[in-house]
């Protein structure tokens, strides 16, 4: 029955430890996200700043990432960027990546 029990914790804290990695690693890319849309409207560093924060906080609306694309559409076509939600997509995934590996080095 302990191992039983062991086993049980031991599945239960890898859930947890596997959603924590997951949060960061999304707002990792939401801010990588931020960060690449304000140099295409062409922020001031404290715009940018503001922006990134502002990407990070769009994520909670709805869970998946619809609300962080249509976030970024609507504020890259309101800047009149030559952006399509395709580029923003594309861009989505390359930013997963790259927030995969900055947290988890290299995986």
């Amino acid at each position: 029955m302990t191992d039983f029990k062991d086993r049980e914790r031991a599945e239960e804290a890898k859930f947890a430890l596997d959603n924590e990695t997951a949060f960061r690693i999304a707002a990792r890319r939401n801010k990588l996200l931020g960060e690449w849309a304000a140099g295409l409207m062409k922020l001031t560093p404290e715009e940018t700043d503001a922006y990134r924060k502002a990407v990070v906080q769009a994520d909670f609306e709805e869970s998946g990432d619809e609300d962080v694309v249509r976030k970024l559409l609507g504020d890259l076509t309101g800047a009149q960027t030559d952006v399509t939600e395709a580029d923003i997509r594309a861009k989505l995934e390359e930013m997963t990546i790259e927030a995969r590996r900055q947290l988890l080095g290299g995986v």
